[in-house]
């Protein structure tokens, strides 16, 4: 009985011995080793360290990304935005003395700031998921933050993802994926279905955004501001596409709303229609972008 209860105890300890190493790697493959700048438009970051892999999503130029590994031979493993990937060495300039500045999202809820990159620091603020933070720059794998209302200190690189917005449109993520799966209806403008604009328009009127309902005059509508690469868009965006076969003649032929990772969530009339979430990086979606919507 005694051996039975030493061997078992000893397989439970190497047991949580394995699950801390494990946790460990993980947590430090989280954490930012350094900073870059996208040299090329319309980079490709991919799912593995290989031009065949799979794009995860587009980066613009002169945008700074956090780097997390660069011991693949002509790759480094970066994240900006939420996404995480890999981008040639060739079309990233690294930054030498980890000064730059950005913006930073924080991805977690009661996020302290503290006096030093270090958790024995003393916490000067704690906020909230979502918040939209200036960064300086990066100390010992902490990010230099100046949050909104001027607090001053260094928030672990893990808690932050870089974006070049200084706003968040989440809660329209959020809210838009709440009707997935809600049937397509030519016309329709509620959850008891929805036309592409229809469901553009009745999502952002959830966020007291008024939209025309149709694509073409959504695009045309002046709200927010224009840009015209996938790798511009932010979470929270109106996408516009143009499909000559079906556009009558007007502007664009489809609309939906940016998630993210390269996708978008749309009403699709398509035989597996109704609201779902398809491909910007690649196929017929990428073919007929027009352009996107900051609001």
């Amino acid at each position: 009985m005694t051996h039975f209860a030493g061997r078992a105890g000893k397989v439970l300890f190497l047991s949580v011995l394995t699950a801390m190493l494990l946790a460990a790697t993980a947590f430090a493959a989280d954490i930012a080793s350094g900073a870059g700048t996208t040299t090329g438009s319309s980079l490709r970051l991919r799912s593995e360290p290989s031009t065949s892999a799979s794009v995860v999503t587009m980066l613009d130029k002169d945008v700074t990304v956090a780097l997390q590994d660069g011991s693949v031979d002509g790759w480094y493993k970066v994240s900006y935005n939420g996404s995480t990937g890999y981008v040639s060495a060739d079309y990233l300039a690294v930054d030498s003395d980890n000064v730059f500045t950005t913006y930073g999202r924080i991805n977690s809820d009661g996020v302290n700031v503290r006096s030093g990159a270090s958790t024995d620091s003393s916490v000067l603020a704690t906020i909230a998921e979502d918040a939209i933070v200036t960064v300086n720059g990066l100390v010992d794998g902490w990010y230099d933050v100046t949050c909104e209302y001027g607090t001053e200190g260094y928030i672990r690189s893990d808690f932050v993802d870089l974006t070049n917005s200084a706003s968040s449109n989440s809660d329209i993520v959020d809210t838009a994926k709440q009707y997935l799966g809600t049937r397509y209806v030519y016309g329709g403008v509620s959850p008891s279905g929805f036309d592409c604009s229809g469901y553009t328009m009745y999502v952002y009127s959830q966020h007291g955004y008024s939209l025309p309902h149709s694509a073409t005059s959504q695009w045309q509508s002046g709200i927010g501001t224009r840009v015209y690469s996938i790798a511009e868009l932010e979470p929270g965006d109106l996408v516009f596409f143009n499909d000559p076969s079906r556009n009558a003649g007007k502007a664009c032929s489809h609309a939906g709303i940016y998630i993210g990772d390269g996708k978008h969530i749309h009403a699709s009339s398509s035989r597996s229609g109704g609201v779902i979430i398809s491909d910007l990086t690649s196929g017929y979606y990428n073919t007929y972008f027009v352009g996107g919507i900051h609001v």
